[in-house]
């Protein structure tokens, strides 16, 4: 334990094959994405814009309403909301916030790590920070490859601005710490890994159908705000190159109080299996 940051450092080590599989997936997927927005003619793309596109596909390109997706950041958007991303996301969060506390009181091992000089908070601190560095290197992952996409196409560089693919980038790594502190809070009280990695799923996916849903149906409009997707507009970032910063915030601070909420949890709970 005389290493630095050694929990940290063992909990990627550990998963190191999958977030390597998890980045390169990443990586193809959003290349795939950049091919067919440069492979689509832009009278094709740009033919429904604003008229004939429904409402409900807004949930399908990152936006809250200013962006089609029929545009080009509508459709670079959609590569930074579809499932596949989504999935990738939610694979790295639920392994890496279930082997922070509820995984090692599942397998027995918790009582051979908590017999060395470290603290409950430096237990949950270590673990969290692997978390957040696998999301970061996702989301870097799918930000650096459109921003090659976006500068190596003259036509999709004119309607997309390289600040808007960094903003959305950075909104995605708040969209990550959102689902993040949850799943760590349920990882500090549980006794498995099932429930943490439900809960990720829950947030996730769940929260997404929620907003498709409050698109689509106006009497269930309020339920937008109950989901994180509400907030995590990369489709709005990538059209106007700017990050929405009080949607950011929000998405920040769910996540730093499902981290806060993990700390008190975890200092209470008898760690026995």
């Amino acid at each position: 334990m005389r290493a630095r940051f050694p929990l940290f450092r063992l909990a990627l080590h550990r998963r190191r094959r999958m977030l390597a599989f998890l980045a390169a997936g990443m990586v193809l997927f959003e290349v795939l994405m950049v091919a067919v927005v440069r492979a689509v003619p832009p009278e094709q793309l740009f033919s429904g814009a604003g008229r004939g596109v429904p409402d409900t596909l807004r949930a399908f390109s990152g936006s809250t309403g200013d962006v089609s997706i029929a545009s080009y950041a509508g459709l670079l958007g959609a590569a930074l909301v579809h499932p596949f991303w989504i999935a990738m996301q939610l694979t790295a969060i639920g392994s890496l916030a279930a082997a922070a506390v509820a995984a090692d009181v599942e397998a027995g091992t918790v009582e051979l790590l908590m017999v060395r000089p470290v603290s409950r908070t430096r237990l949950l601190a270590e673990r969290a920070g692997a978390v957040v560095a696998a999301s970061i290197l996702l989301n870097a992952a799918a930000t650096l490859t459109l921003t090659a996409g976006v500068a190596l196409s003259p036509a999709v560089h004119r309607a997309v601005p390289l600040d808007g693919v960094l903003a959305a980038g950075l909104q995605g790594c708040a969209f990550t710490l959102c689902l993040t502190g949850p799943a760590l809070a349920v990882s500090a009280a549980a006794r498995r890994r099932a429930p943490v990695i439900g809960a990720t799923i829950a947030l996730g996916a769940v929260g997404f159908a929620a907003n498709f849903v409050a698109m689509a149906w106006h009497p269930a409009a309020a339920l937008r705000y109950l989901s994180p997707f509400h907030y995590y507009t990369p489709g709005d970032a990538l059209a106007h190159g700017t990050l929405g910063w009080g949607q950011s915030a929000v998405l920040a601070a769910v996540g730093v109080a499902g981290v806060c909420a993990a700390l008190p949890l975890l200092r209470r709970r008898d760690l026995a299996p």
